[in-house]
């Protein structure tokens, strides 16, 4: 009989639960006290992990989930630069700049960014939290970040949500609930995006500015993905990819002697002329370049990219990235090369084929972020929930629709003499390549007029250069300096 019991008691816990929905507070937080070591120098910080409601028409629609961490060993704290920090996609989580990058603590990984167990993270003493505080934020449906169902059980209209024009708006709505809050509308501010999170800040700067009267001393667009590259023709969003070739081809050693005995900065910029000055010039002609042009160019292309030149005119002298990572090693190793991070190897069912089996980077990477931002999460910070933290979330289709993000970047920095711009890239990123970048920065400002203010850095690493420890400490203290610079002097005024 007291087994039964037991047994029914257990049977009518899990229909009880079962009948439930698995909810969550739209409005909560975790505070928590850490210290650190930044520099070699002791910084006391809170974390403060929870959700905050994206309000519409003072009704909210959607629950955003973020992690602020305050430096709080300094006087005037909400007079520090503040840093907003978004993740691409779209439709990814904030997880892999906050515990790889500028956050707090870091990825137990090896100086390279491969694996380790056990998994988990441990103190950054790159973080630029000594010398700005930092909020990562995850978008609608990453992270922890839900819609809210109305009064008749019903979710908002997907399309306030999953469209660049209509991210940017609610984010900066968000955002602007998110100062107040906190009380930080003292501060400089400055956005930082990574990936498709590029396209997000460059949008933000001009739609804080506009609708929400918030001014922007600098924006940092880290492997930025620009849309007007990808969607233009074959000449631009071709022919910038040339220079990511050669520097692929670089670190697996596969380019003639003439270039692989000399350093990977003395080798890119010869294939950065080629591919502007002779390469997309000759993609422009198209079917009608003649014959010993097509043959010049392609023996040319085969230098500097590590394939050879019958592949190049096999490919028309268009030669995709999907392509290249096959090929650069098909007949030596037999192995691929990682889309997000070239130096990567993976290893595909059949040598043959146009494009590789698997993403070789990415699945290293999930193996280290996954368990570490779970484990972090809960038990560094305390915020505990049944949800389910989604790495990349449930945010298509996306609308790409009208995306004006460059030119809006272009004119906020035109209204607003403090706003700056840096943009990092790593040599070997094959998805959003260091060469299409340095091109969408020089197409902000057509007029030249405000180039001053932009600032390119790149990195031997791929689209998380940060992963590599060496890249880590480079382009924290390159972030550093930038804040620094950027954050105006004490009476120093906005003006032309």
């Amino acid at each position: 009989m007291k087994k039964l019991f037991t047994l029914t008691l257990a049977l009518l816990f899990v229909s009880f639960i079962s009948a439930q929905d698995r909810s969550f507070d739209a409005d909560s937080v975790v505070v928590t006290k850490h210290t650190t070591t930044i520099k070699g120098k002791s910084v006391s910080y809170t974390a403060n992990c929870g959700t905050l409601p994206l309000w519409e028409d003072d009704k909210a629609v959607a629950s955003i989930f973020y992690t602020y961490y305050q430096r709080t060993d300094v006087k005037d704290g909400n007079k520090r630069p503040l840093v907003f920090s978004f993740n691409g996609g779209p439709g990814s989580a904030s997880v892999w700049m906050h515990i790889a990058y500028t956050g707090p603590q870091i990825l137990n990984v090896d100086d390279e960014g491969y694996p380790l167990q056990p998994y988990g993270v441990k103190s950054n003493p790159h973080s630029i939290l000594d010398v700005a505080d930092i909020v990562f934020i995850n978008p609608v449906n990453t992270g922890y970040s839900r819609m809210i169902k109305d009064k008749d059980g019903k979710y908002p209209d997907r399309k306030k949500f999953f469209g660049i024009n209509a991210d940017i708006k609610y984010l900066a709505e968000w955002m602007t609930t998110f100062v107040s809050r906190y009380n930080r509308w003292p501060s400089p501010k400055y956005l930082i995006g990574e990936s498709y999170g590029g396209t997000r800040v460059a949008g933000l700067a001009k739609a804080l500015q506009d609708s929400q009267w918030m001014y922007i001393n600098g924006v940092i667009m880290v492997s930025p993905a620009d849309y007007k590259v990808f969607n233009s023709d074959t000449p631009i969003q071709s022919g910038t990819n040339l220079p990511y070739f050669t520097a692929a081809a670089w670190h697996h050693k596969m380019l003639p002697s003439q270039l692989q005995n000399k350093d990977l900065l003395e080798v890119l910029p010869e294939a950065e002329a080629f591919a502007i000055n002779e390469l997309i010039p000759a993609l422009t002609k198209g079917g009608f370049i003649g014959e010993t042009e097509k043959n010049r160019i392609a023996e040319k292309y085969a230098y500097y990219s590590g394939i050879s030149k019958k592949a190049v005119l096999q490919n028309n002298l268009d030669v995709s990235t999907g392509f290249f990572w096959k090929e650069l090693l098909r007949n030596t190793t037999g192995q691929t090369i990682g889309r997000l991070d070239s130096r990567y190897l993976g290893i595909d069912e059949k040598e043959t084929g146009d494009y590789p089996d698997y993403n070789a980077e990415l699945t290293s990477w999930l193996h280290s972020f996954t368990p570490a931002i779970n484990f972090y999460l809960r038990e560094h910070l305390n915020y505990k929930t049944d949800l389910k933290y989604n790495m990349f979330g449930d945010v298509h289709p996306w609308d790409r629709r009208n995306n004006n993000t460059r030119e809006g970047l272009r004119k906020a920095m035109a209204q607003n003499p403090y706003l700056n711009i840096l943009v990092q890239s790593g040599y070997y990123d094959g998805a959003t390549t260091y060469f299409a970048a340095k091109y969408t920065m020089w197409q902000i400002d057509p007029s030249g007029k405000m180039k001053d203010r932009m600032d390119f850095r790149g990195y031997r690493s791929g689209h998380m250069m940060y992963l590599r420890n060496e890249d880590l400490q480079k382009s924290n203290e390159d972030i550093r300096e930038f804040i620094r610079k950027s954050t105006p002097k004490a009476g120093e005024s906005a003006k032309y």
